[in-house]
């Protein structure tokens, strides 16, 4: 299902289509991208990174994705799903998309033609491996999603960045916004009670979209140590300091559906 989706070069100030020719993307000047072993593509440029290994780090994504296994996270991606409501026909880009839990399990229940962008390689080629079907991409979306205007029907971004001018971009006209960002009440025994930010990202998507629907999915899991060293080593700023120790915890997630402002 890849390839019915433009894809742009991500060379500074060139930005033309890219062709698939074997293993490797090249765009009308000669910039040419491999295609990974696992599948993936990498077009993250150096400036673009503030590191040498920016994202996610392997053991991060490892910890992630055995807590996706365990099944703690299923009501959170059914609840996206819900919203999402999304059919063959869509395109969907999820820009931050980790490992792919999110994107790869929505695609194989709706059967979509799906695009995963993250600045982490550890990331997106844990998401390669585990989802071929679906097209990764290295890069960094915070500067510039390397796809072309009105490209897809949906866009997700789950717990990551908020770039309202790109994803206008990459959006057809009509198309979705699906924003999910961490609750309040997320992981509340691992770093405390957090700031509710639904005001602010809806004002941060206000220019560009509508808000049409606003909904809160909140599970709980009794975890072993072990789970909770993998949330300890897979978040930012923990509250707790003290070794993992087995414990009930929180994911809450406040979704919020915009839909493209015709201009």
């Amino acid at each position: 299902m890849q390839g019915l989706v433009g894809r742009l070069c991500s060379v500074r100030d060139c930005h033309l289509p890219l062709v698939r020719e074997k293993r490797r993307l090249v765009c009308p000047r000669g910039h040419s991208f491999d295609v990974a072993r696992s599948g993936y593509i990498n077009l993250l440029q150096p400036q673009d990174r503030r590191s040498k290994q920016p994202g996610d780090t392997a053991a991060a994504v490892a910890g992630r994705r055995r807590l996706h296994d365990l099944g703690v996270t299923a009501p959170l991606l059914s609840g996206i799903a819900d919203m999402l409501a999304a059919s063959k026909s869509d395109a969907v880009l999820d820009a931050g998309c980790g490992d792919g839990f999110y994107l790869g399990s929505l695609a194989r229940q709706a059967g979509f033609d799906a695009h995963g962008v993250d600045i982490s390689i550890p990331a997106v080629d844990a998401a390669a491996r585990r989802y071929p079907d679906c097209e990764w991409i290295v890069a960094n979306a915070d500067r510039f999603v390397p796809y072309a205007a009105g490209s897809f029907s949906i866009v997700l971004s789950i717990t990551g960045r908020m770039n309202a001018d790109e994803f206008r971009r990459v959006l057809r006209d009509g198309g979705h916004l699906l924003v999910a960002i961490a609750a309040p009440d997320d992981l509340i025994e691992l770093r405390g009670t957090g700031r509710d930010r639904v005001a602010r990202t809806i004002e941060t998507f206000a220019r560009d979209f509508t808000l049409t629907d606003r909904r809160r999915v909140t599970t709980a899991a009794d975890l072993e140590a072990s789970a909770v060293h993998d949330i300890l080593h897979s978040i930012y700023r923990p509250m707790q300091s003290k070794p993992a120790e087995a414990m009930r915890v929180t994911f809450s997630l406040d979704l919020l559906l915009f839909q493209k402002t015709m201009r």
